[in-house]
């Protein structure tokens, strides 16, 4: 039972908002991070604020201080991560002020968490964003000095040097050739050792569902997140402007996790990775310091009519999140969208929805 695990994780700490599989949380992670039991957490997935120039509104630190900051969640986070544990970060590069040059504090963070916080770079992931808009605008649009930035790096750090992992569970679709070559493996290639060295064996004929992934991730962030969008919209309040696409928390839940594990996101923003998570029959958590972004973020596990719907009975999620109160999203689980509701009305109009609680 979710309240069960609640209690045994977060003793102590109030939820900003429940699911049928997490919690979201407002506060500093590293508090609640402080409150969770060691070696808890099979998975910590979080895009962290970048150490941009020019300052957001969901708050980044200066390039200078950035390293030893995010060090401080990353020393609360160790001791919470099983053995198996890993912890995967996605952070975004930046220029230096004032000139055409790279700053180089991405690259710092991996030396800092490995040489003196423990940690073991398990592999850089790079995640190509090809939907990305070209930028700095002094160096690439109007001077055309430098080329559009589409790539963050994404480092996946462990707790020890043999985290859990499956890659089988995100394999990849087969080429075009490579489908060819299965279904006929002597027309294609001769089971020999080549010249790089590489032994080539019958084996590789042989279909094993897809392909191993590359350490490239090609995620175009295009994906629109039309509920979570059109219900911020409806309660006229603004989204969160720096949300990662799904498909790349997917990646490594899968690929990190067993269904059951728990993942945590300790700078949750709009929560795209607690969504994730649900839907892969992982427990999370999610944390954030922002109240309107958290109470926001509740809009990704209710049913699409409720924010049209405006009040709804006891009051909407997102004011009770506002008032400080805990949101107990699992009674809206089981609500659908009647078929009228994309067709025309039938006559008589169909009853509306009945909230149903599936832990009652």
């Amino acid at each position: 039972m979710l309240d069960h695990f609640i209690n045994h994780m977060v003793r102590d700490q109030q939820p900003a908002y429940l699911t049928e599989q997490g919690a979201a949380f407002l506060a500093d992670s590293r508090e609640l991070l402080a409150a969770l039991p060691d070696e808890s957490l099979d998975l910590i997935i979080t895009s962290p604020p970048f150490a941009l120039l020019r300052k957001k509104e969901y708050g980044n630190e200066e390039q200078a201080d950035y390293v030893e900051w995010l060090g401080t969640f990353a020393t609360a986070a160790l001791p919470k991560l099983k053995a198996t544990g890993s912890l995967v970060m996605d952070i975004g590069g930046a220029y230096q002020k004032g000139v055409p040059t790279r700053s180089l504090y991405p690259f710092r963070v991996p030396i800092h968490f490995c040489d003196n916080l423990g940690y073991h770079l398990a592999e850089d992931f790079y995640w190509f964003n090809s939907s990305k808009l070209p930028s700095p605008i002094e160096w690439v649009n109007k001077r055309k000095i430098r080329a559009k930035d589409s790539v963050n790096n994404v480092w996946w750090f462990s707790k020890t040097a043999w985290p859990y992992a499956d890659v089988s569970k995100v394999l990849t679709e087969y080429s075009d050739r490579m489908k060819k070559l299965l279904k006929d493996p002597a027309k294609y290639y001769d089971p020999k050792k080549r010249p790089s060295g590489h032994d080539i064996g019958t084996s590789f004929g042989t279909d094993n569902g897809g392909a191993i992934p590359s350490n490239l991730l090609q995620i175009p962030n295009s994906e629109s997140g039309a509920h979570y969008i059109s219900s911020c919209k409806e309660f006229g309040v603004k989204s969160h402007p720096a949300r990662f696409p799904g498909k790349l928390p997917e990646f490594f839940i899968k690929m990190l996790t067993k269904p059951g594990d728990v993942v945590m996101d300790i700078f949750g923003g709009s929560n795209t990775t607690g969504e994730v998570a649900e839907g892969l029959g992982r427990r999370w958590i999610s944390c954030d310091m922002d109240n309107q972004y958290v109470a926001a973020s509740a809009f990704r596990f209710l049913p699409r009519h409720m924010a049209a719907a405006g009040q709804v009975e006891g009051g909407h999620p997102y004011h009770q999140i506002l008032n400080g109160e805990t949101a107990d999203l699992r009674q809206y689980a089981a609500l659908t969208l009647p078929a009228a509701a994309t067709k025309k009305p039938a006559k008589p109009k169909p009853k509306a929805p009945v909230a149903v609680g599936l832990f009652d």
